[in-house]
């Protein structure tokens, strides 16, 4: 199969997913479902939206490379928030609603975010880290608030008319923060071409994408790669319409129902949705009419993808990818037969190799880290204001991923595992480090090691492994205490569900905690 990367001089997100579609033919875009029903939003309207809030951003001297973060549940405005920035040059920051404080503090100070752009929600955690937060002088919010703007009121002042800056494939678009095995978050930052990067690796799961009558939904946060680049970014710019909706919790029945009754053609389900809705008895009844399903994050299985026929009525399509360098292995029903455990082949335009620990190429049939060629438009640029982290991440040309996988014949990828420590829980890829840092910060806690262990609905579950300070009891009480502080305080989907107290953990001759050990030792019970 012939393919060449169509990357222009002149490139631009905001153009691309927006611009080109409004053009006065009333296309529709988005279909946000509100509490008191769908509001139906032309490319036109976005267009205008965009333009006012770009307007408002450079009123208030947000100017290009600025940093700008965005804390929104999907809907217009984050969508509108996102496009802004991207016209003028700007850097846009999705940050997670599960965030606390602590998280959105070190991820606002770590990019120097000069504004932000959120909800009541948003505006009541930024209370106790604003002072934190000298460079931050503009936050945009849905109904204003102490110290926000509003933001209805300065769209409102604004024209709806701009012209977006010339920015080139490689200039600075986006930063999504991603965990590693140690320390803090990194912020992989990426440029204009990642739009496009992207483009083959969700054109391959969806059997073909885009085809008439599309219309596309995901459960995923569009604060994730996966929900930003692999479902909106993408339909916006082949002109297909988002259905935009965050369930405050996810309701498997009312994800049939929802995806029916609008129509919903297209669908990127993580592993963990897909387990809970196979709970559901007799999902035929709701009606759906999907016509392609994708899923990444976790391996699927045989069990799964007989499951995914009898209740769409089609092959769901697992790809593979990572923040730093996403959508490069993935199925395609249309294309080749699917095997289950395989997380598919090459998506065209990207070079794959299975590597040794010398960075040499293996053949097929071996194990080794999976890595990818650059340069490769979906790859990033590096982690900002990190240039070390970044050459640790290279070997040559290659980048690493990080994951053990190894490759057949016929070009079909199978993980292996992780190099590193990372926990794949719910479809969130978490650090240990971070919830280790945060762990610290409670007095009764004198070290702590953060591992996943097997989880049957999560594929693992975030667990915290203590050792408390002399004279603190270990109790029930302490325990659900520590993980309600992290719940709050530092994100949701970070908590640890479940907490051992022990007398020490197992390190190496250099001070450096073996996880491995650990989850060796929980996994046989003792």
């Amino acid at each position: 199969m012939s393919f060449a990367w169509n990357i222009p001089a002149c490139c631009n997100i905001a153009q691309e997913a927006c611009d080109r579609w409004a053009d006065g033919s009333g296309r529709l875009a988005l279909l946000h479902l509100r509490g008191d029903g769908v509001e139906h939003i032309s490319f036109d309207e976005l267009h205008r939206r965009c333009c006012r809030l770009a307007n408002a951003f450079l009123a208030h001297g947000i100017a290009r490379g600025d940093r700008i973060g965005v804390l929104l549940p999907q809907g217009p405005e984050a969508a509108v928030a996102h496009l802004a920035a991207y016209r003028i040059g700007a850097i846009a920051v999705p940050l997670f609603l599960l965030f606390g404080e602590a998280a959105l503090e070190f991820r606002l100070r770590d990019c120097g975010a000069t504004a932000l752009v959120t909800d009541q929600d948003g505006v009541a955690k930024l209370d106790t880290i604003r002072d934190a937060l000298p460079d931050l002088t503009r936050v945009f919010a849905i109904g204003g608030g102490t110290g926000a703007l509003d933001l209805a009121g300065e769209m409102g002042r604004a024209r709806d008319s701009h012209a977006c800056v010339a920015t080139g494939p490689d200039d600075p678009a986006l930063i999504i923060y991603t965990s590693g095995t140690t320390g803090s978050p990194k912020g992989a930052l990426h440029a204009h071409r990642v739009l496009r990067g992207h483009l083959p690796g969700v054109e391959a799961p969806h059997d073909g994408f885009p085809q008439p009558g599309d219309l596309f939904w995901t459960p995923a946060d569009w604060a994730w790669i996966g929900g930003l680049l692999d479902v909106l970014l993408p339909s916006l710019f082949h002109g297909v319409p988002v259905l935009a909706h965050r369930m405050q919790k996810f309701d498997p029945e009312f994800c049939f129902d929802l995806m029916a009754r609008h129509d919903v053609r297209n669908s990127f389900l993580p592993p963990t949705a897909l387990r809970m809705l196979r709970g559901v008895a007799n999902p035929a009844r709701f009606g759906q009419a999907l016509r392609s399903v994708g899923s990444g994050g976790e391996t699927l299985g045989a069990e799964m993808l007989a499951w995914g026929r009898d209740a769409f009525g089609l092959t769901i399509n697992e790809f593979y990818g990572q923040t730093e360098c996403n959508l490069i292995v993935a199925n395609s029903s249309r294309l080749f037969p699917v095997r289950p455990g395989s997380m598919g082949r090459a998506v065209p335009g990207h070079d794959l190799a299975i590597l040794d620990a010398e960075g040499q190429p293996l053949p097929d049939g071996e194990t080794g880290v999976l890595a990818v060629r650059a340069p490769d438009p979906v790859m990033f640029l590096g982690y900002w204001n990190q240039p070390e982290a970044t050459r640790r991440k290279f070997a040559g040309d290659w980048l690493l991923t990080g994951d053990q996988a190894r490759r057949d014949a016929e070009g079909h990828f199978t993980f292996i595992g992780r190099d590193d420590d990372v926990i794949t829980s719910a479809g969130y890829r978490i650090g240990p480090g971070e919830v280790e840092d945060f762990l610290l910060t409670h007095p009764a806690i004198a070290q702590a090691a953060v591992i996943g262990l097997p989880d049957a609905l999560r594929t693992e579950r975030v667990t915290a492994v203590l050792v408390l300070k002399p004279g603190i009891e270990a109790s029930d009480a302490l325990a659900a205490e520590i993980q309600a502080r992290v719940r709050d305080r530092l994100a949701g989907h970070l908590y640890p569900r479940q907490v051992e107290f022990v007398e020490a953990l197992p390190q190496t001759a250099t001070g450096k905690i073996m996880r491995g050990a650990l989850r060796a030792r929980y996994a046989e019970g003792r």
